[in-house]
Order: structure tokens, then C-alpha cells, then sequence
């Protein structure tokens, strides 16, 4: 049985790909690490509290002490690592956590794994030689996009906020790790995700929310920022795969081809809402307002999947019709109760 570190697997990707990875991988048990900020709960995970090849963790990757003890106690074959501040708003007005977390504990975790499975460059520990670091990253790193183009692995890094440049710092991490040391690394870099578990504060749970109880449903701008949206089972089946399959040092990108901006979001959220759960009076749409756009707002991602789809044959399963559908009901069922 090898044991497995999971970073911020109580977060919203995280919670999602914890259950996946256990039921789909018997040889492994997996710690989840998470440190139960406002953006990780238990509840995410409850389906695997009680499983005999899971074990949580409560703990800050930014505590070196701790993180390396951690690494000496469980002897981690691999670590898939998902740990990071991601709410953008937050790094505008606080962006000094961001930079700890994403860069410096990102690189407490690649120094602690070098420093037990590696005994010089190049050269892998007896029982670690297939030992793998898996950094997952986001498409924020390459900036922002015209009308046309696509984000590809070649494309120059030019993030626009302090989340998205201590993002692309933490790549930088590990991508020197790779070419200094030749440690068994893979980054994956994702388009916005979307699905069950996502923090309330977030585009679609916010639209929700906001239209079954009456409020006002803000959306920043003219709501013409376009992003390519990913359904998060989607993601979870890439990075898996990618971990397992991919070459070591390369870099894949993962997305839905799923282009809409947030005004079609937020119309199809509302129609759909419609249907299932229908206002007394009028329809949701009613309950749009536009807000002032946050500062620093890229105006388009997009990301070109055609690397891991023909190298490593990852496609994602839901359109966004699908995956939305699927997400709509599962926040119903816990906002309504």
C-alpha cells in the first residue's frame, strides 16, 4: 500500500477528486492535508471520513517543520497538490497570503519530497524511484486573451493579480525542480472549474443563492468576461490520468471548450432555475444587476486541450449543458434544505 498526499483536499477540486481517487485506486492510501481556511470543510469529504484508506490531516504546508515531519511519518510515495488561496477578490485586497501560500508552501512540499526520496540530482531513494509530484495549476498564469486564440502550453506566462502571479510563481517552482534536481514532476493547468462542492462565494453557487432567495444577482461589468468552463469530475479524471500517465517535466492543459461569458452563465443558470424551481411571480432574470468590474479583470480564458487529449486520450465527458443541469440540482438540494 503507498501513501499518497492530497494538499487542500477538503477544498472544492480537492473534495471532488478525494472520493474519485480512493474508489479508483485500491493500492493507495491517501492523507488528505488540508488547513480548514474558509475555503476547505469537512463536509466535502464525509463520504470518506470513515474509509480505511483515508486518513485527514489538519495542518499549514506553509509550517516547514511540520510539513517535513509529515513526509518522514507517512513515507509518501506521491503527492498530488492542490493546496493554494485561489478566490482572486481576496488577493486584490489581501495578497500577502497568497504569495506564502502558493509560492513558499508549494516549495515546502517539493523540498520536503526531494529531501526523501532523493539522495543527490538524478538520483532516486530505493522505493521511491517512481515517486511523482503533481502540481495543479490554472490557466490564470498565461494572462488574459483577445477575441480569438487559445491558451497552449508554450503560451509566455503574464498573470494580471497577485493570485494568478503567485500561481505562476509556484509553476516556476517546480518546473526548476524538474530541470535542477530531475524530480518526477507533472503540472496541469485548468480552465474555470464548476460543479457540486464549490465555495458559495463563487460565480454560479453566488447566482443560485442569490436567485432562490430573492436578492439581487450581481455580475461584474458589462458580464461579457468569456471563460472556458470545465466540469470539476471532468478535471478530477485529467489530473488523475495525467499523474499516472504523463511524461515527467511537461505541462498539460485542461479544459471544456466550453467558451461562455457571464451573461450567458448567469441567463442559463436563471432559465434553468426556471423549470426546476419557478418564481411565484416574473423569472429570475428579473433579479440581474451589474456591478462595478473588480480591478485587474481578464477578459478572456480559454484553453487549448489538444496536447492531453492526444497524448495521453483525456476528454471531458459533460458539455456545459450537462454539467450544469447536474450542478443546478445538486445546490438546490442543499440550499433548500
Amino acid at each position: 500500500m503507498k501513501n499518497i498526499l492530497v494538499t487542500g483536499g477538503a477544498g472544492f477540486i480537492g473534495a471532488n477528486f478525494v472520493p474519485y481517487f480512493i474508489k479508483n485506486n485500491p493500492d493507495y492510501h491517501l492523507v488528505n492535508l488540508d488547513l480548514l481556511t474558509y475555503a476547505g470543510n469537512l463536509e466535502n469529504v464525509s463520504e470518506v471520513e470513515n474509509h480505511s484508506r483515508y486518513t485527514f490531516v489538519q495542518g499549514d504546508i506553509c509550517d516547514r517543520n511540520f510539513v517535513e515531519d509529515l513526509f518522514q511519518k507517512y513515507q509518501f510515495h506521491d503527492v498530488i497538490h492542490f493546496a493554494a488561496e485561489s478566490h482572486v477578490d481576496n488577493s486584490i485586497s489581501g495578497p500577502e497570503a497568497f504569495i506564502k501560500t502558493n509560492v513558499l508552501g508549494t516549495f515546502n512540499l517539493l523540498d520536503s519530497a526531494r529531501k526523501l526520496w532523493m539522495s543527490a540530482p538524478n538520483q532516486y531513494n530505493e522505493g521511491f524511484k517512481n515517486s511523482r509530484f503533481h502540481h495543479v495549476s490554472t490557466d490564470e498564469v498565461y494572462g488574459t486573451l483577445g477575441e480569438t486564440g487559445l491558451f497552449e502550453e508554450t503560451t509566455p506566462y503574464a498573470p494580471n493579480s497577485p493570485y494568478s502571479a503567485s500561481k505562476a510563481g509556484s509553476d516556476m517552482i517546480v518546473r526548476s525542480y524538474f530541470h535542477t534536481y530531475g524530480m518526477n514532476v507533472v503540472t496541469t493547468n485548468c480552465s474555470n472549474n464548476y460543479g457540486p462542492k464549490q465555495h458559495n462565494e463563487k460565480l454560479i453557487p453566488t447566482i443560485i443563492r442569490k436567485a432562490i432567495s430573492g436578492e439581487n444577482i450581481p455580475i461584474y461589468g458589462d458580464g461579457k468576461n468569456v471563460r472556458d468552463w470545465l466540469y470539476v469530475l471532468d478535471h478530477c479524471k485529467g489530473i488523475e490520468l495525467a499523474f499516472k500517465t504523463g511524461k515527467s517535466g511537461e505541462t498539460y492543459n485542461i479544459g471544456g471548450r466550453n467558451e461562455r461569458n457571464n451573461l450567458y452563465i448567469v441567463d442559463a443558470v436563471c432559465s434553468i432555475l426556471n423549470e426546476l424551481q419557478p418564481k411565484s411571480e416574473g423569472k429570475y432574470q428579473d433579479q440581474i444587476t451589474f456591478v462595478k468590474d473588480r480591478p485587474g479583470h481578464d477578459l478572456r480564458y480559454a484553453i487549448d486541450a489538444t496536447k492531453i487529449e492526444n497524448e495521453l486520450g483525456w476528454k471531458a465527458d459533460e458539455n456545459f449543458e450537462s454539467g450544469i443541469k447536474k450542478t443546478i440540482e445538486w445546490y438546490l438540494q442543499k440550499y433548500n434544505n
